[in-house]
């Protein structure tokens, strides 16, 4: 499987990372090329397990269903129905190098429904990972500035 890995420090607590990145109702507010969240089903503890988006993907609208599982300082998601994509196959990880820097790392593959040239779709997932990680930590120091964030532990911006 052919997987586009990138990764970015924030000036974050890797909780407070995590509990943005599980917020997937509140993507649309901030995810850039999300347009909207409907959470389908939960797990056993409460958590979105299976999700479905509307997003701008590839000059129009896109829809796809992602199932999730999560580990303590991370999650992953696969794909299980799209229209423009086959597989958006995934996964967040936050590590915390240091109480107010987290190491996140993004990694994703992903098939569209129609072949494209293998640069075109790299081109492709290198956007969606570097684009991911920009919002992403952008929510986050918006948080951080405002102090809106949830219940999980916070680091000062420096």
């Amino acid at each position: 499987m052919d997987v586009t890995t990138e990764t970015r420090s924030i000036r974050a607590s890797a909780a407070l990372c995590y509990e943005v990145a599980i917020d997937f109702e509140k993507y649309p507010e901030w995810a850039s090329d999300i347009r909207s969240v409907e959470v389908v089903s939960l797990d056993s503890q409460g958590r979105p397990l299976q999700v479905a988006y509307r997003a701008a993907a590839f000059g129009r609208s896109a829809s796809y269903t992602l199932e999730y599982e999560y580990g303590e300082m991370g999650f992953s998601w696969r794909q299980v129905s799209g229209d423009v994509t086959s597989k958006l196959d995934g996964r967040y990880a936050f590590v915390e190098s240091t109480p107010a820097i987290t190491i996140v790392t993004y990694d994703l593959a992903a098939e569209l429904v129609v072949p494209l040239p293998s640069f075109l779709k790299r081109r492709a997932e290198v956007k969606i990972t570097r684009s991911a990680l920009d919002d992403l930590a952008r929510r986050v120091a918006d948080l951080l500035a405002g102090g809106q964030a949830g219940s999980a532990s916070r680091t000062s911006a420096d």
